[in-house]
């Protein structure tokens, strides 16, 4: 089994334990789910932004341990105060230390929030809504191209934005009408590796009315440059800032210097 197939075996378990011990109808009783969720698309088309989806993430299974103890509000706060387009917020427990409340927390700040994690299941929809969400992850990887479909289908009807995960050309056939934003990773989740020209190859293959996201593997300023030139208009970044002792100031100092390449 590749590292991937034990996450979506044990998320299965998981959000059956979920199911358990909170009901849908419960979730829709929250006060974030009822409220209109921001636009993650229409803050990465404003050019007074950096487009950078700026990640708040404590471990991952191929690093281990990243950052122990920067908080979620102090994280997200500077992200927020200092133009990030939107922030990612990891909601898998078990493989990398986050959790919904962690999603709940980032709320303070009014910027989209993309829940990441493996989302296999409509609960897990309405629960990325009911904890602030506006944004879900749908990756191609461990999904088929119909379920994708259904599972975009819902977060749409409950007033999500939906970003479309692919690694390489025959996730393409993933893409459908309901699919706001396609991000290619530029981290195979099979094993793991980095290759940052993935974005390159794949982008040309992206339909024009997909907003294109490049993600993991970025790390220095000239990087986004690259793949602005080739059309990204998205870069989620989370590793290079929260493996920083000062996740905060590293992502102000990062973002001062895209600004001086612009």
């Amino acid at each position: 089994m590749t590292i991937l197939d034990t996450i979506i075996e044990y998320k299965k378990g998981e959000v059956a334990q979920a199911k358990a011990l909170k009901s849908i109808a419960e979730l829709k009783q929250m006060p974030h789910f009822s409220k209109p969720a921001l636009s993650l698309k229409q803050f990465l088309l404003d050019e007074t932004k950096t487009g950078i989806i700026a990640e708040y993430k404590r471990q991952s299974p191929s690093k281990g341990i990243i950052n122990a103890t920067a908080t979620v509000a102090e994280v997200t706060t500077s992200y927020s105060q200092n133009g990030a387009s939107g922030i990612s917020v990891l909601t898998d427990n078990h493989f990398f230390g986050g959790n919904l409340d962690d999603l709940l927390a980032a709320t303070i700040n009014e910027v989209p929030l993309l829940r990441k994690d493996f989302m296999i299941d409509e609960y897990q929809l309405v629960e990325a809504k009911a904890y602030g969400a506006s944004v879900i992850l749908l990756i191609a990887a461990c999904l088929s191209p119909e379920r994708v479909k259904e599972l975009a289908i819902e977060a749409k009807n409950i007033g999500l934005e939906v970003l479309l995960e692919i690694h390489h050309a025959e996730e393409l056939l993933h893409i459908c009408e309901e699919i706001d934003m396609v991000g290619v990773n530029n981290r195979n989740l099979k094993d793991f590796k980095v290759n940052v020209e993935a974005s390159a190859q794949l982008i040309k293959e992206i339909p024009t009315n997909k907003i294109a996201v490049a993600e993991s593997g970025i790390s220095n300023t000239d990087t986004i440059v690259f793949l602005r030139d080739v059309g990204f208009k998205g870069f989620l970044i989370g590793e290079h800032f929260m493996k920083q002792p000062k996740p905060a100031i590293a992502f102000a100092d990062f973002v001062a210097d895209l600004k001086l390449k612009q």
